[in-house]
């Protein structure tokens, strides 16, 4: 027995640290910051003391909490906190100064990881459509695949590059049937990675983080983020603010970003647009650089629930999210500068319920893409990227929603592919199209405008000799569409689509 009056003071500060980091709570033990060193005055380097303190939270499997009172700075050092268990931030504060440059810049602060360990498994071949593996592992994995032999998104214009390497990813259950269809034929797979999913979901809440941004000359990527690789994760209620730009400054990643894992939720963010650069791109043209809040990478079902920015109409800003090789994606009662999809997405892309600003939709893949009581802004209701070919191979549905127009003579579904450059896929414009409740806004343009059309002129340019010409829509239905200008929508002003595409206006709906 330990008599406190008799016990030196460093034995008792001792004896605290370990109360304090494991301090029952409702019949949990947490672990705190403090209980490792941190102390939270918005100047000391608290990172190295974070670090250790999720380390001994994921052996002891443990949650943590955070002081909500704290303000922690995460200092410039190349460290990483590895996250495992849950984590409640709360009110807590965290600085995140790369206003003097870091050691490490492509370096995230937190990790989220699994502690599954990968799974040993062989895939040969794949077909595209295929459902099912003649393979049943022991528990459900995400699994990514590539084949290095074929190269995909051939990129066209001034970010022109040779493309990505073929890949996917998809859920591999145990019953050995696939979630998230296979998009391309495989002859030869070249990479197979299995990662067993976490049956129990992992959720990390709360914290206001600043970032005072970097004044970076160079073009290359900052991370300083979140960083999500455990499947089964959600991501509730984080605030991150940027501050201190200037007229330099190197882009940002995304600062909450899901990197190769399966049922994704972020929920009730709240995260700045950045400031837009430029730098001359590999086309030799001036491209401006890309800097978003939230990113995606290989991710099968990611849903965006609840998140908001401020003023999603200024353009100085970069659109807020990007992503790439997604399957089923859904944005609900959301509030964002821009939806994004480079690299594509395949299975269900539903809009729901959300207002996107300035930079509007942008999507390239194939499924259905789905906008349902929503309102978009941008040049176009949705803009089919044509640095990726404007190919949507699949079906749209536009149900009770409101398009607010840019400018005369507005596009509605924005394309363009003349065929002369390979992208390494074949090209399509959405094989058809169902518009069920849809308000145009578009009476404040003037005498010179005509008019919205459905189609830009995909097929403007080169003619002949097409390397990959673009499959046109079959059929656009339409019930329900009205245009505030009383005018009503123009097919195309490329004759030749005009007269390909059936279009049918059906009565508004009463």
């Amino acid at each position: 027995m330990i008599s406190f009056l008799a016990t030196p003071l460093a034995v008792i500060r001792i004896f605290t640290v370990i109360v304090v980091a494991v301090l029952p709570v409702s019949g949990q033990s947490f672990v705190t910051y403090e209980a490792f060193g941190a102390v939270g005055d918005g100047v000391t380097d608290d990172l190295p003391a974070i670090v250790k303190a999720h380390a001994h939270a994921n052996e002891r499997n443990l949650p943590v909490r955070s002081n909500p009172k704290a303000i922690h700075h995460l200092g410039r050092r190349a460290l990483t906190a590895t996250v495992q268990t849950p984590t409640d931030w709360s009110t807590s504060r965290f600085i995140i100064d790369d206003s003097k440059g870091v050691e490490n810049s492509g370096q995230s602060l937190f990790e989220i990881t699994s502690r599954q360990k990968k799974l040993p498994l062989k895939i040969e071949r794949l077909k595209r459509g295929q459902g099912h593996l003649g393979v049943r592992p022991s528990i459900d994995c995400f699994v990514h695949v590539e084949n290095r032999n074929r190269r995909l998104f051939i990129r066209r214009g001034g970010n022109q590059n040779d493309g990505s390497v073929q890949q996917e990813a998809f859920i591999l259950r145990r019953d050995g049937s696939i979630e998230g269809a296979i998009n391309w034929d495989y002859e030869t797979i070249t990479r197979v990675v299995a990662q067993p999913i976490d049956p129990d979901p992992l959720v990390l809440r709360g914290g206001v983080f600043t970032n005072i941004a970097n004044r970076d000359t160079k073009n290359h990527y900052w991370a300083r983020n979140i960083e999500i690789r455990r499947s089964n994760t959600r991501i509730e209620g984080i605030t991150h603010r940027v501050t201190g730009e200037t007229e330099v400054g190197a882009p940002y990643s995304g600062f909450l970003t899901a990197s190769n894992c399966a049922n994704i939720t972020l929920g009730d963010c709240r995260i700045d647009g950045r400031k837009t650069y430029h730098k001359t791109g590999s086309g030799g043209t001036r491209v401006p650089m890309g800097s978003y809040g939230y990113s995606a990478r290989g991710v099968v079902n990611f849903s965006m629930i609840g998140c908001r920015m401020d003023d999603i109409h200024d353009r100085s800003r970069w659109g807020v999210i990007g992503t790439n090789f997604m399957k089923n994606v859904l944005l609900e009662d959301c509030e964002l500068s821009r939806m994004d999809v480079h690299q594509g997405v395949s299975g269900d892309f539903i809009i729901r319920r959300t207002t996107l600003g300035h930079a509007g939709l942008n999507a390239i893949g194939r499924g259905r893409l789905m906008i349902e009581q929503s309102t978009l802004h941008g040049s176009h209701l949705i803009n089919f990227r044509p640095d990726y070919g404007s190919t949507w191979e699949g079906d749209v549905l536009i149900r009770d929603s409101r398009w607010i127009t840019p400018r005369a003579n507005s596009v509605m579904f924005g394309t363009n592919n003349d065929g002369t450059h390979d992208f390494g896929y074949p090209c399509f414009m959405p094989r058809q199209i169902r518009i069920d409740g849809l308000i145009v806004e578009d009476s404040k343009h003037g005498k010179n405008h005509k008019g919205v059309l459905f189609f830009s002129n995909p097929l403007v340019g080169a003619r002949k000799d097409r390397l990959s010409p673009v499959r046109l829509t079959e059929r656009l239905e339409a019930s329900g569409l009205e245009t505030t200008s009383g005018l009503p929508p123009r097919v195309s002003s490329d004759p030749e689509v005009a007269k390909a595409i059936t279009v049918v206006l059906e009565p508004g709906r009463q």
